[in-house]
């Protein structure tokens, strides 16, 4: 009777749950702020309204993100801006780009730096250093688009990785709880048959 009681507290015991977690990111995008929302499981979060707000909680302005989960929003103060997206089932998106980043993207305060080459004896270097204040904006945009698309599927692999690998351990759990379920059930066989 004792195992059987055992037996029923264990089995209405909560199991983990298979859910899967937010991950959301923000990052410089030339003049503005690109972000994206999606869960670990590799799904993004397609068109789900963004609000942006400051660190006292007023509202900025609000965004979109589109079929692959990605957004794109123009920062117009350069404060620190919190992003939040509803996802449902309780799920919420939270990130924060500081204001020191904010300034950046803006323009504020940032020191071109420039770069200058030259040889042991004084003399200028022949080559000439190419640095990205040398570089117009549309090249800059460029390569920060390029740099983007690169990154997008790396991004979502190593959240389909870390997806993989929490299920593994939910599994194994799983697992070690049915196999102490079976030699509880063999030592208790044992004991019935030895008296």
């Amino acid at each position: 009777m004792k195992h059987l009681a055992l037996v029923l507290a264990l089995s209405c015991a909560p199991l983990p749950a298979l859910a899967h977690k937010v991950i959301a990111g923000v990052f410089p995008s030339g003049s503005a702020i690109e972000g994206e929302i999606g869960f670990s499981n590799g799904d993004m979060a397609t068109d789900t309204p963004v609000i942006v707000r400051d660190a006292n909680g007023a509202e900025l302005g609000r965004t979109v993100t589109d079929s692959d989960g990605f957004f794109v929003y123009v920062p117009t103060a350069a404060v620190e801006h919190h992003f939040f997206a509803d996802l449902g089932s309780g799920h919420v998106a939270a990130v924060t780009m500081d204001a020191e980043d904010v300034a950046k993207i803006m323009g504020v305060a940032v020191k071109p730096q420039t770069a200058s080459t030259s040889t042991a004896g004084g003399s200028q270097n022949s080559q000439t250093a190419i640095t990205v204040a040398s570089l117009s904006d549309e090249e800059r945009q460029a390569i920060a688009e390029a740099v983007r698309e690169e990154m997008r599927p790396l991004r979502r692999e190593i959240a389909a990785y870390r997806e993989h690998n929490d299920f593994q351990t939910i599994l194994g759990g799983i697992g070690y709880i049915i196999g102490l379920f079976g030699l509880g059930f063999y030592l208790a066989a044992r004991r019935k048959v030895a008296s």
